[in-house]
């Protein structure tokens, strides 16, 4: 059995909260750069140009990639011989998210009601999802969602008889709707299975997935790459000025689910694509 203090907890997300809001990860650098170098549209290849220099600025100065520093999205997966010491993990969580907040200068997105919209001064309460898993460490994933993306994302409830070709024309159309809103070139996790709140959380945790990688079902991978080429035919382009680089990345995970039913969700992820983890 393994002893963790809940202090080393919060010392971990609030570094992960700084880091995924202060630097572009490499992966999407790489990925911006490709798509920079191939992009046909004049306006387009600016604004990619403009989105890498934007992530240089970022880094070098320690400010915000974006003025919407997001909504805390925390993943933790926690040892079955591992007991947490000390605060409940909620409240390591939420404390770790609003040092960050305080410390990094980073604006405080979150409301206490929704409809009276009093803010709650701190970025917290964070989506906290936890998961048992064998072993003795604890894997802690933060992403900060912006709600440009977040409220283009969509959830359709389809019947079986949709198929692989509905699924595929509801999330090109969800994408399609949105247009530049949610700052493409954009990272799209899709989640099909499960029930009602299955599939949203699944497409969430598809965003989490390397872009460069494909899924290791042969069919989904196939959904994978003709959904990104129907996208990036679609026009709208880096930040919507046109061209060929709509989406960077397309990834899609998979549950069982009612005969009956065929859940399908659209998570719209930005270009920033904010997300890191580390284990302890």
């Amino acid at each position: 059995m393994r002893t963790i203090g809940s202090e080393e907890i919060t010392r971990v997300v609030s570094e992960l909260c700084l880091e995924i809001n202060f630097n572009l990860s490499a992966e999407v650098l790489n990925a911006i750069s490709r798509a920079q170098k191939g992009e046909e549209s004049l306006p387009g290849k600016e604004a990619l140009q403009q989105l890498l220099e934007n992530a240089r600025l970022a880094g070098e100065n320690r400010v915000p990639l974006c003025q919407d520093t997001g909504l805390c999205v925390v993943f933790i997966e926690i040892g079955q011989e591992v007991v947490v010491q000390g605060d409940e993990l909620h409240t390591a969580v939420n404390r770790g998210v609003a040092e960050a907040y305080q410390k990094g200068y980073l604006r405080k997105s979150v409301v206490k009601n929704p409809l009276t919209r009093e803010n709650t001064g701190d970025n917290t309460p964070a989506v906290l999802h936890v998961n048992m898993v064998k072993g003795t460490g604890v894997k802690i994933t933060v992403a900060a969602k912006g709600g440009g993306s977040e409220n283009m994302s969509a959830l359709k409830m389809l019947p079986p008889s949709a198929g692989r070709e509905g699924i595929i024309d509801f999330v090109v159309q969800t994408v399609e709707s949105a247009g530049p809103n949610p700052c493409p070139p954009l990272v799209i996790g899709i989640g099909i299975g499960g029930n009602f709140e299955t599939a949203p959380l699944l497409a969430k945790k598809a965003l989490l997935r390397a872009i460069s990688m494909c899924s290791s079902d042969p069919v989904l991978a196939g959904m994978e790459e003709e959904i990104l080429n129907r996208i990036n035919r679609l026009g709208i382009g880096p930040q919507g000025f046109g061209g060929r680089v709509t989406a960077l990345s397309v990834s899609l995970e998979a549950a069982p689910c009612h005969i009956a039913s065929l859940p399908a969700a659209v998570n719209i992820d930005c270009h920033c694509h904010r997300h890191a983890c580390r284990t302890i």
